[in-house]
């Protein structure tokens, strides 16, 4: 595998998108021996809730993801936000420009109203369509112009339990014309019917928001049908699904650098790379220098190809500390991946701190870093979220609270 190959990069001003990874783990439906990917299209999706009728728990379960809720109708639950009177005014950095939150009974609205004189007020309305982010760090949101999506000039950081300016957007201005591009969708959505030109004109009815199942094991079509049939396949060629899990290494992390390598630069058409396909056909990642700086924000893969726990172990995958199937919050069950190869004794804390540091791997090895890719804004100050840092390694300057 080429180490150095991926850079970091913003693809579209809209990623903020949740830092896990794809384990293609699937002890119920065993994978075909051939590795090529099935053909994508999307008259062969069938949608989640077929596959849940024989792996609901597996559905039920990744339901509860960050991967999942990456992208969700807007609605009262999924946006984050607060209509109420203390959260509906966000005020920016332009005494005459405000923006107002609403949520009546036809939907949720943002408006941008600016004072042009005393006599004269103007301002835009547009209604919240698309939610964009699971909501750990944060939130964007989108809205459709007669078949064009593009993104709100108003977001949610959860850290501060407060609207901000959009990432990008210079405080004070009221954009509504940033468009929502293919390469964002591509990470944020399952599938979608391109219009363009331009670029950011979609077939509403296609959009299929968050990433779902067939995301990762291909279009379900086939597979069901032959599974429904009188006589269901025996043999695991004859399933017609794809399994990462059965990938190889370079394979299987190509299948998350889809989304978690950086941008990269597309040389063939949105949609066109499939699970189980050599990402570097479909995407041109420049080669910086080894000693060059990475972003953490949207380069998980590329920072853990530097590690050298991933140089050493020819196994290492993102699934070696990755369930795509579940919610994953708890720090020591990443710091039990750790201790599979490395001995408590040997971490030089141990002397001080004794078995307190046995669950703490992650903090102090993957410590959480400061992104320069995501800024907003929020009374006059930029804020950027903190990213877990995946070049496992060293870092002098931290240490357990």
């Amino acid at each position: 595998m080429n180490q150095t190959r991926r850079t970091s990069s913003w693809p579209g001003g809209l990623i903020l998108s949740v830092l896990s990874a794809l384990s293609g783990i699937a002890a119920d439906l065993p994978s075909p021996p051939r590795l090529e990917p099935l053909p994508a299209g999307d008259t062969a999706l069938v949608g989640d809730a077929v596959c849940a009728a024989c792996h609901q728990d597996k559905v039920g379960a990744f339901h509860q993801t960050a991967h999942y809720r990456t992208s969700q109708p807007a609605t009262k639950d999924s946006i984050h936000g607060t209509f109420g009177p203390d959260g509906k005014i966000f005020r920016t950095g332009d005494t005459n420009l405000i923006f107002e939150m609403s949520a009546p009974a036809a939907g949720f609205f943002q408006k941008a109203v600016r004072t042009v004189s005393p006599t004269r007020i103007g301002h835009r309305e547009e209604r919240f369509d698309v939610v964009i982010g699971s909501g750990r760090k944060g939130q964007t949101y989108a809205f459709w112009k007669n078949n064009l999506l593009y993104q709100l000039p108003v977001s949610y950081w959860t850290a501060l339990d407060a609207w901000v300016n959009s990432p990008g957007y210079p405080d004070g201005v009221a954009n509504f014309e940033r468009p929502i591009t293919p390469r964002c969708l591509e990470c944020h959505a399952t599938t979608f019917a391109s219009l363009a030109p331009p670029t950011n004109r979609y077939n509403p009815a296609s959009l299929v928001l968050g990433i779902t199942c067939e995301k990762c094991h291909g279009p379900g079509g086939e597979h069901t049908a032959r599974f429904r049939s009188p006589m269901p396949p025996k043999l695991r060629a004859a399933f017609a699904i794809l399994n990462p899990a059965a990938f190889s290494r370079d394979r299987q992390v190509d299948a998350c650098g889809f989304c978690h390598a950086g941008g990269g630069k597309p040389i063939t058409l949105a949609l066109t790379f499939v699970p189980g396909a050599e990402l570097d056909k479909y995407f041109e990642f420049p080669k910086p220098d080894p000693k060059t700086p990475v972003d953490v924000h949207g380069s998980s893969v590329q920072l853990l190809e530097r590690s050298r726990c991933f140089q050493s172990n020819p196994t290492m995958t993102c699934s070696t500390c990755h369930n795509v199937h579940g919610p994953q919050r708890d720090l020591a069950a990443f710091a039990a991946s750790c201790l599979t190869c490395h001995k408590i004794e040997k971490c030089g804390q141990f002397p001080k701190l004794g078995h307190k540091i046995d669950t703490q791997c992650v903090v102090c090895h993957m410590p959480l870093q400061t992104t320069s890719l995501i800024v907003s804004t929020v009374n006059g100050k930029s804020v950027r979220p903190e990213v877990r840092n995946h070049q496992i390694g060293i870092y002098p300057e931290v240490s357990l609270p």
